[in-house]
């Protein structure tokens, strides 16, 4: 068996961007499945959710 070396990419996603193309009812335990790398082209993606800090909400 071949093996693949790991792509190590990584990419913030817009929110914004995301809430136009998925509909704002779309489940985020889905959205990993939707999602491929641009680089290597593999849909074996990993997501992380990160909950901005109290001072950048207050920017926002």
């Amino acid at each position: 068996m071949k093996r693949v070396r790991e792509c190590v990419y990584g990419a913030e996603l817009d929110l914004a961007t995301l809430l136009w193309t998925r509909g704002r009812d779309f489940p985020l335990a889905r959205l990993e499945s939707r999602l491929k790398c641009p680089r290597c082209g593999s849909r074996r993606v990993r997501l992380a959710f990160s909950v901005p800090s109290e001072s950048n909400r207050q920017r926002a």
